[in-house]
């Protein structure tokens, strides 16, 4: 049987199973009259076979309805993105359209059903990896975290079906899990989930180690159940005497973590004490979790010696992504260190399925941290820093880190990745006091901007209108808000010292009375051994370079060019000049007529200017031919003035063919859709035909020279208006050659 767009028995049987489950779900949280309109356009987009297969034979269907399991299930999603997220790919296949899901469903359906089309281009395209592909992914991320955790969901699915992927695709995808999405599930509170890409992941790019682990995890099973059960014995009398009603278990740690350990203690298996961990949940009402919480801390650590350095308070202050919990390490028998986790039913619930946990528990707890770190991805995609790969390290580095609590002057609280400097905490307080920061006091202390803060440290920001950003705080700050501002204010200040160095330079060679060739100058400053432009401006802006040395060596660079020139564009009209005076051409008729038809007499269209039919220009006579150039030609002021008797009028006639080429310069927003609509506008014009194009990108501009072939200045004049209406585009100008 053709399983292709068809369900195997087996399939039909798996369906059928997980549909009821799904729908025995939804009763819990949807409206009857939804369930039934669901219903009723799943039978529709099933005979259709609108969700198909992929390229690895993956059922869409049941890819479909398995994400929706994890999503509801694990994650805790209710109606509006479980509904998006079962008709998205309907909408994508157009066996239904998004019009008559918001008439059904409502607009908050079809918002999130947009943005996850929007991914699903961006998938389409490549892997989420890549790092354009990244830039964009978190657009979508940041506008609704509803669409990120629809997409973990995705990605888990996706993970727990990798034996059916071909070898390829399987490692493509635990690559995007580990350094994308097991991230994310971190940084939202999903730790389960955290922790099962990370292993699925470590199985698929590196089998025979997480076998190892597991194997060896699996031998020494019966002797950690054992020790769990001793450990936790006198703990379960102690607790049940005093009242508490509870569960207790060990739980072994995750082969992922396990392998990190194994890493960064370069020891042997046997050698990592904390294989596993206890976990204490409450159930207690939410007036006194804090005080029962910390009382079975006092039952606990009575009975086993703490260990006051591994001991963290979260629910004293919660983490960002609102998981709160204790943890204490304590010596246990055979003198085996045990990390001991306490918490409630209600803390337990967030700590498993994250972020979703608290629109259960609305009004509990604020989801500010969420809401602070959401901010920073919008500020950094919006700074639209010219390297994408910088933001994926910062992005991923962001994700990972521990936090502390510092204090400013008045008391208030900011919390800041493990690590922060003291510029990193004037920033997370506001841009203008991290920019003007130079120093500040610590529980009265002073100390340097770059002074690494603790846990519980009163800080006072000492600042200097004098002050500025400098290129070498980015070795030393840790938080990604800091790293954004500073790199925005450093793009900010290059680019007005490098528009001060070009006008100083233009100064000064209009009071030279020199007019400067864009094409030759580049060629200068390529000769000179810089990179980019801005290099070569921030030279003459910092003063290490000299305005007229630079006219000196562009002159000379000039000279050279124009008799290489000279002497390489030798054409059949040399012949008709040697043997006629300069007068009789000048005088013939008065006007030389441009003409692809014409005879006895050869031209020359200028290098230095590009003339096409349409252009203002005039003929100079020359030695090795008559050129044609344009009226603004950037030489012809000094040959009319210094060669007048050379200069004939010229005209064009007939019509422009497809055959004039001219180079235009664009300049605009740095952004990965405005090479492909501007090449989309020259690829609609019949008169215009690409031939080239050099891309250029520095601190946040896009700069692109474009090679076209024109039949005449009017079909250039109108592709350069169409250029120009581009988004994101703010400037055109037609090179000279």
């Amino acid at each position: 049987m053709d399983t292709i767009g068809f369900f195997t028995s087996e399939e039909k049987k798996l369906f059928f199973s997980k549909y009821r489950l799904l729908l025995r779900n939804l009763y819990s949280f949807l409206e009857r009259e939804d369930i039934r309109k669901m219903k009723e356009l799943m039978k529709r987009v099933v005979a259709l076979d609108c969700y198909g297969r992929d390229k690895n034979g993956i059922n869409g269907l049941l890819r479909n309805i398995d994400t929706a399991l994890i999503a509801t299930l694990e994650i805790g999603l209710k109606r509006t993105s479980v509904i998006a997220l079962l008709l998205y790919r309907p909408v994508l296949k157009k066996a239904i359209t998004i019009e008559e899901v918001e008439l059904k469903f409502g607009t908050d359906v079809t918002l999130i059903i947009r943005r996850l089309l929007k991914t699903s281009d961006l998938y389409a395209r490549n892997t989420a990896v890549n790092s354009e592909n990244f830039h964009h992914l978190l657009f979508s991320f940041a506008e609704d975290v509803r669409v990120i955790l629809l997409m973990i969901a995705d990605r888990l699915c996706l993970m727990r079906m990798g034996k059916q992927m071909q070898e390829d695709d399987r490692i493509r995808l635990a690559t995007e899990a580990s350094y994308l999405y097991a991230p994310l599930a971190h940084r939202l509170g999903l730790y389960t989930i955290k922790s099962e890409l990370e292993d699925l992941s470590l199985k698929y790019t590196d089998r025979k180690q997480y076998d190892f682990i597991k194997r060896k995890l699996n031998e020494t099973k019966r002797s950690r159940d054992a020790y769990i059960a001793e450990f936790i014995a006198p703990i379960k009398r102690k607790l049940a005497a005093a009242g508490f009603k509870f569960d207790i278990k060990g739980r072994t740690k995750s082969i992922h973590s396990i392998n990190n350990k194994l890493k960064k203690q370069q020891v042997e298996f046997e050698g990592i004490y904390d294989l596993f961990a206890i976990r204490i949940v409450l159930d207690t009402p939410l007036e006194k979790e804090r005080s029962e919480c910390w009382q079975v801390y006092s039952i606990v650590t009575d009975m086993y010696q703490p260990n006051p350095k591994r001991m963290k308070d979260w629910i004293s202050i919660p983490k960002s992504n609102g998981y709160e919990s204790l943890h204490i390490t304590v010596m246990g028998p055979q003198n085996k260190w045990v990390e001991v986790q306490i918490r409630t039913r209600r803390m337990d619930e967030i700590a498993e399925r994250g972020l979703a946990a608290h629109w259960k528990y609305k009004g509990v707890k604020a989801e500010s941290g969420l809401d602070e770190f959401l901010n920073t991805v919008r500020a950094a995609l919006e700074a639209k820093e010219n390297n994408p790969l910088d933001l994926m390290q910062d992005f991923k580095m962001d994700l990972y880190k521990d936090e502390i609590y510092v204090f400013t002057p008045t008391g208030e609280l900011i919390k800041l990745a493990k690590g922060a400097t003291v510029l990193d905490f004037a920033f997370a307080i506001h841009t203008k006091l991290g920019s003007k920061c130079v120093s500040a006091k610590v529980n009265g202390k002073n100390v340097p901007i770059k002074y690494t803060l603790n846990n519980g440290d009163s800080v006072s920001v000492i600042t200097s209108p004098a002050q500025s950003p400098k290129r070498d705080w980015l070795n030393f700050v840790v938080t990604s808000k800091a790293r954004v501002k500073i790199k925005q204010a450093l793009k900010e200040e290059t680019v007005k010292a490098v528009e001060f160095a070009k006008e100083m330079l233009q100064r000064r060679f209009k009071n030279r009375k020199i007019d400067m060739d864009e094409p030759t100058m580049m060629r200068y400053i390529k000769k000179k051994g810089f990179k980019t432009v801005t290099d070569f401006y921030i030279e003459i802006a910092e003063e290490r370079l000299d305005p007229n040395q630079v006219i000196d060596e562009y002159l000379e660079a000039f000279r050279k060019e124009t008799e290489t020139n000279e002497r390489t564009e030798v054409r059949s009209a040399e012949e008709f000049v040697t043997m006629t005076p300069v007068e009789e051409i000048s005088t013939n008729k008065d006007v030389l007529v441009i003409d692809k038809n014409l005879t006895g007499i050869e031209y020359k269209l200028a290098k230095c200017c590009n003339p096409i039919y349409g252009d203002e220009v005039f003929g100079f006579v020359s030695t090795q031919g008559i050129k044609i150039h344009r009226m603004d030609c950037p030489n012809a002021q000094e040959m009319f003035s210094r060669f007048g008797y050379r200069i004939i009028r010229a005209k064009w006639s007939g019509k422009g063919d497809n055959g004039y080429t001219v180079t235009l310069r664009v300049i605009g927003r740095d952004d990965i859709a405005i090479v492909t609509n501007i090449t989309s506008v020259i690829g609609k014009e019949s008169n215009v035909t690409l031939r080239s194009l050099n891309i250029n990108s520095v601190d946040g501009l896009f700069q692109g020279n474009f090679t076209v072939l024109v039949r005449d200045t009017t079909a250039l004049n109108l592709l350069t208006k169409k250029i120009k209406a581009v988004n994101g585009v703010k400037a055109v100008e037609r090179l000279n050659s």
